[in-house]
């Protein structure tokens, strides 16, 4: 009988092996996004549907209240089996991302804006991790989306010089909560699957 090399691995390798999937999908997701113009006049306006990889993997350990992954039966032994995420191996997705995004996409200036408003939204998001269950993901999708969005502005600002850049904060905070409830969706739905 051949043995299961799933079942051989240690969490540590199933951690990381998932921990490089998840990265490897929400840059694949960045790049084609980046690629994509939107119809919307207004400069900064994106789907950001890389985040639902983060919000994925933010709520992915989220076992202490018995509603993630990993505790919904005993007869699937990957789920049952299923590494537990932590707030800093979703961090840690987040940042590979944003550095292999500006990378592949050719756009270093692209990094610090990233990098601004993933931090500003990740810590929104890690936040709000504790006040709500995977039901509510789309909530925390909204509020991170509107925290990304200061924080690339707040980015813009530092870079340039330029206060007046935050007169488009109010356009990008109303399409942030659109996009963020998509992508919270997003995530809230795969999570649901997965325990399935």
């Amino acid at each position: 009988m051949i043995p299961n090399l799933r079942d051989k691995m240690s969490i540590p390798v199933k951690k990381l092996t998932l921990m490089a999937i998840l990265t490897a999908a929400a840059l694949i997701i960045f790049i084609i996004e980046a690629q994509i113009p939107l119809p919307i006049p207004v400069p900064g306006v994106k789907l950001g549907l890389a985040n639902a990889v983060t919000l994925f993997a933010l709520f992915y350990g989220n076992r202490k209240r018995g509603d993630g992954p990993g505790v919904s039966s005993d007869n699937n032994k990957f789920v049952a089996n299923a590494p537990n995420l932590t707030i800093a191996n979703a961090f840690t997705i987040l940042l590979c991302r944003i550095l292999l995004g500006a990378v592949f996409t050719g756009r270093p200036i692209a990094f610090a804006y990233s990098l601004a408003g993933g931090l500003l939204g990740f810590a929104a998001q890690a936040l709000m991790k504790r006040f709500v269950t995977t039901k509510q993901i789309w909530v925390c999708g909204a509020i991170g989306a509107i925290f990304h969005n200061i924080g690339q502005i707040l980015a813009a600002i530092l870079i340039t010089g330029t206060p007046a850049i935050a007169a488009y904060l109010p356009v990008l905070i109303i399409a942030g909560v659109f996009t963020g409830v998509i992508t919270g969706l997003i995530a809230q739905l795969t999570l649901v699957r997965i325990r399935m």
